[in-house]
């Protein structure tokens, strides 16, 4: 049931800036606003027409201090983002005069606004579904042009058109099979044996395309885990730097600078990297070198891509060897560093990419940013019609609509009865739902709101 409460919010990050957003959405929204806002001109907030902007000046009602001038705009139901009457105050952008506004509007009548509450009421107004809501972080979140461009696509219903058109091919079946069911005596005609398996393999084969997506999905919102390994001094962390333009690890000529794994982000080609730099690998006798190097091998297993550093002016090590061992059956880049040095090292049989670069003088790194994009692009990313890709929720839905529809098509060739069909069917249909929001829970919206942040 929808909380009727009117509710209230900074909007805009936290610290200093221009300016800063107060948003208030609910029933009472324009009134509490007008209690504690002095137009500067004689129409007053109640008057103002919808989506229009006022100025004046935010007051205390009970001392008639003035907190800021500010710009409000009135926005009314249901041309707003909540489908609820939404007002915004615009005040200078400071952590006073913004948290000074909000308790003024909570002392007025309305409530601090729970993480993603605005959102959620779109959502149970109607405005958008549940793949949009989620669209919405997403854009917040995008760290490339192409991870925005398919969150963008997923919230102008990309994603949702293709799940509802998905949903009502399984409403038809089941209202075929239903039919059958329950009116037996009016001698419908419905779908059954080769006809009713043709259809639920139709539905089957939509779905496992929807969840080949997923992998493309995580890399875009969350980028390919690319692990740099190698034994102590090899230039781990100088590639990191050299990558990232900047000097993010400590580097020095002591082995085992690195402890700990460091993680960034880089955008090579509008394809997100998480790049996760580690401590080297060897026998260790110190303690918390040993931690480190337990911590490196763990990262290699989680990685998606691995780049294997090599000091190309040395021979391979036993200990280079042991990486190339753990690393063994990744996608991986042999990474031969010191290029810029006489080569001594013999390229190993795998992996089959090499490449040769120098950190210190910047040799080969365009060359390694092309190999890592082309080795996504083999595996995680598979070329698509469409931007957008379903996150790990959606996928489990269609895990979940999937397992049913393997079940009702197993019936279905079987010459099981039609109610176990239509059962599995409903089954299907309602996992569908989830990914829409067609059919909800309370923890399903938890889940999803839970990380936004309190104004959004």
């Amino acid at each position: 049931m929808l909380d009727q409460d009117t509710i209230c919010g900074v909007s805009t990050p936290p610290g200093e800036g221009g300016i800063g957003i107060i948003r208030m959405s609910g029933a009472r929204a324009i009134e509490i606003a007008a209690m504690i806002f002095k137009a500067r001109s004689a129409k007053g907030l109640k008057a103002l027409s919808s989506h229009s902007l006022l100025y004046g000046r935010v007051h205390d009602p009970g001392t008639g201090d003035v907190i800021d001038e500010a710009l409000v705009s009135v926005m009314r139901a249901p041309a707003s983002y909540t489908r609820e009457d939404v007002v915004e105050i615009n005040c200078h952008g400071g952590m006073m005069p913004l948290w000074r506004t909000v308790n003024l509007l909570i002392a007025s009548g309305a409530r601090q606004a729970e993480p993603g509450e605005f959102t959620k009421r779109a959502f149970l107004n109607g405005r958008i579904d549940l793949a949009q809501a989620e669209a919405v972080m997403d854009i917040i979140h995008a760290k490339t042009e192409l991870s925005h461009r398919a969150a963008n696509e997923q919230l102008l219903g990309g994603l949702s058109s293709e799940v509802a058109t998905l949903r009502d091919r399984l409403v038809s079946i089941v209202a075929a099979v239903e039919a059958g069911i329950d009116f037996p005596e009016e001698e419908i005609e419905t779908p059954a044996g080769h006809p009713l398996a043709d259809e639920v393999r139709s539905a089957l084969r939509t779905v496992e395309e929807l969840i080949s997506s997923h992998r493309y999905g995580r890399v875009l919102r969350e980028g390919s885990a690319t692990a740099i390994i190698g034994k102590p001094n090899v230039g781990k962390s100088s590639l990191l730097n050299s990558l990232l333009k900047q000097d993010r690890a400590i580097v020095t000529d002591i082995p085992g600078t690195t402890r700990d794994v460091l993680e960034e982000y880089l955008n090579v080609a509008g394809l997100p990297f998480k790049i996760l730099d580690t401590a080297g690998i060897r026998h260790a006798h110190d303690v918390v070198e040993q931690e480190g190097v337990r911590r490196s091998l763990a990262v290699i297993g989680a990685a998606d891509i691995v780049l294997i550093v090599i000091d190309g002016s040395q021979p391979l090590s036993g200990e280079d060897r042991w990486v190339l061992d753990e690393a063994k059956g990744k996608p991986a880049i042999m990474v031969m560093n010191k290029c810029d040095l006489k080569r001594k090292a013999e390229a190993p049989v795998w992996p089959e990419v090499v490449v040769e670069i120098s950190c210190k003088t910047g040799a080969g790194l365009d060359n390694l940013r092309k190999s890592l994009v082309e080795l996504v692009k083999q595996g995680a990313v598979p070329p698509r019609e469409h931007a957008w890709a379903v996150n790990q929720r959606h996928k489990t839905a269609l895990e979940q609509a999937k397992a049913s529809l393997e079940k009702a098509l197993a019936s279905t060739t079987s010459g099981l009865s039609a109610e176990f069909i239509a059962l599995d069917l409903r089954d299907a249909l309602d996992s569908v739902g989830l990914i829409i929001g067609a059919t909800h829970t309370d923890d399903i919206l938890e889940r999803i709101f839970r990380d936004f942040c309190i104004g959004k």
